[in-house]
């Protein structure tokens, strides 16, 4: 039989800068990018408030976690929350119901009759775990 290495770890992002990912670092090299955009199109009291903003923005996007993930898994499923806020939660009361009126109209109608369970003796429960057991060497009777 073959063995084959399994992955661990496969959720745990790289580093590269010590403690920050590839992911950190591209978001905050996007966030001084646009910063220093700001630097040379506006005045610099509009780019000292853009820029604090922006900074902002790309530093929580970066480094905040929410439940120990990134905060950008929060966002997307907050996101698609928010796109279908249908909220469907089973409850068996409900279902019961349903499934007794379903039952009574199916009577009512003279439809499908419950079948009751055919009840094995023990001896020829004994002899199909047998035939189980050994693999199907033992044919039975």
């Amino acid at each position: 039989m073959q063995q084959f290495m399994v992955p661990q770890f496969i959720d745990v992002e790289d580093k590269i800068l010590g403690p920050i990912t590839v992911r950190q670092f591209v978001l905050m090299l996007a966030s001084v990018l646009i910063a220093f955009i700001f630097y040379k199109v506006f005045a610099f009291w509009v780019f000292a408030i853009s820029a604090f903003f922006d900074l902002t923005i790309f530093g929580m996007l970066a480094f905040a976690k929410v439940n120990g993930r990134p905060i950008h898994f929060f966002l997307l499923n907050f996101l698609q929350t928010s796109k279908r806020p249908f909220l469907r939660v089973w409850n068996r009361e409900f279902y019961a119901r349903d499934i007794v009126e379903i039952k009574t109209q199916v009577h009512e109608q003279g439809g499908l009759v419950e079948e009751k369970k055919r009840i094995l003796p023990k001896s020829k429960l004994a002899e199909l775990s047998l035939i189980i057991n050994t693999g199907g060497v033992y044919k039975g009777q």
